[in-house]
């Protein structure tokens, strides 16, 4: 079992599971009885995406610097008790069902699920 960190949006991978949107926002544009059907997500978790304020640092970052102060920012907004237990409960099911965490950014590297990936691992998740 695992879990995959995906772009939103994306075609699902065979046996990916139930797919889940840990955005602040949902897709603009798409009514909410097709998120599934057009592969954005099946459950919305904004629980675990980063506050407005920190997704603003992290899309306004062009250095490394600033792409750090970001990964700071949002591993201490994880680290609140009500984060930390959502990711132990995730990390907990990925060694029991296959699932998938995501967000719309094209480029993981710059972008929360990159350092979601971590923070899961950290969990002891099974992350492929």
């Amino acid at each position: 079992m695992v879990v995959r960190v995906v772009r939103l949006g994306t075609p699902r991978a065979k046996n990916e599971g139930v797919r889940i949107g840990t955005v602040r926002r949902p897709p603009r544009g798409v009514p909410k009885t097709e998120f599934a059907s057009h592969n954005w997500y099946d459950v919305w978790f904004p629980n675990l995406a980063p506050s407005v304020e920190t997704i603003k640092l992290g899309q306004q970052a062009k250095t490394d610097a600033e792409w750090t102060s970001f990964k700071k920012k949002y591993r201490a907004e994880m680290g609140t008790p009500e984060s930390s237990h959502a990711l132990e409960l995730l990390a907990t099911l990925s060694r029991q069902t296959n699932f998938s965490v995501g967000c719309y950014c094209e480029d993981e590297d710059h972008c929360h699920r990159s350092v979601l990936r971590a923070l899961l691992q950290e969990k002891g998740a099974s992350v492929e």
